[in-house]
């Protein structure tokens, strides 16, 4: 039987800031939720997948080289592949994230993401 996933419980469900949770795959995209609270990353580019951001709750913002965008709870953006961004955290927010699989890595985490 297929189950249903209800992200913000699965959101509640991680212990620690900086844990990828994967909550699915959909063909080659992974889904995962992340929590994240005082954290801004290094501008990166993801070279062969789009990524969706999907704020399940708090506020943060994607920061793009032309200036920023603010995302609070129930907002999704979508970042064009070779797009350089880098997500801004001040407070907490949980938050899926959707890429094809293998563009997550240590580098464009903050070192967090293991698989």
């Amino acid at each position: 039987m297929v189950q249903k996933i209800n992200l913000k419980e699965k959101a509640d469900s991680i212990e620690s800031l900086f844990t990828y949770l994967r909550v699915g795959k959909l063909n080659d995209h992974m889904l995962n939720i992340v929590n994240v609270e005082n954290r801004t990353l290094d501008f990166h580019v993801h070279e062969n997948s789009d990524e969706m951001f999907y704020c399940i709750e708090g506020e943060f913002d994607i920061e793009f080289e032309d200036g920023l965008t603010h995302l609070r709870e129930g907002d999704i953006i979508i970042i064009p592949k070779g797009m350089r961004h880098r997500p801004v955290c001040k407070s907490l927010v949980k938050c899926l994230l959707v890429e094809v699989e293998g563009t997550l890595d240590k580098s464009n985490t903050g070192g967090t993401y293991d698989e």
